[in-house]
């Protein structure tokens, strides 16, 4: 676990597997700091968790779901922009400061706030004079049902309803 500090950050992501997956043995990743690769450029910063970036791997891989996660960190008015797959979910979360982002979003957002972006190649940022730092995360889209209930996503509400029956019965991680 995390040790006390004054001011700590930490996020925490979920992925949803496809349907054949579902029920796979759960498996627990902790990256450090140290496992992180970083590629530092002028007035940028990218934290490298998941996927690669010019041609750096990150900390780790998913097994089930190929996944791009950043932590990028932009200098007061720096802009950086990265290819992505046409067809992929991206969204990212915006962590400290202000920015802009792709053709998409013409306004600067603030921090604490998520975007969740349509089709296209090219995602672009550009910080705003208070510098920004965000995560950005993506990947392919399952494209098959989704029912979910607190912390269970299944693909169907019959499936759900089992899942529950088997956390109160202690048979739900087999």
């Amino acid at each position: 676990m995390p040790k006390s500090t004054e001011r700590m950050l930490g996020t925490q992501l979920w992925l949803n597997l496809p349907s054949k997956d579902k029920m796979t043995k759960p498996k627990y990743r902790s990256i450090t700091k140290e496992d992180i690769p970083v590629v530092v450029e002028k007035g940028k910063k990218v934290h490298i968790i998941c996927g690669s970036y010019n041609e750096t791997r990150g900390a780790m891989e998913a097994d089930y779901v190929k996944a791009l996660y950043l932590d990028v960190e932009l200098a007061q008015g720096a802009e950086w922009s990265i290819e992505t797959r046409y067809d992929d979910t991206l969204f990212v979360y915006i962590l400290e400061g202000e920015a802009s982002f792709s053709k998409e979003i013409d306004r600067v957002i603030p921090q604490k706030h998520a975007i969740l972006f349509n089709k296209g190649k090219t995602f672009a940022a550009k910080a705003s004079d208070n510098g920004v730092r965000f995560l950005l995360m993506s990947g392919a889209p399952l494209k098959e049902p989704i029912a979910g209930g607190g912390p269970i996503v299944m693909n169907t509400k019959e499936e759900l309803e089992l899942a529950f029956k088997e956390l109160d019965e202690n048979t739900f991680i087999k």
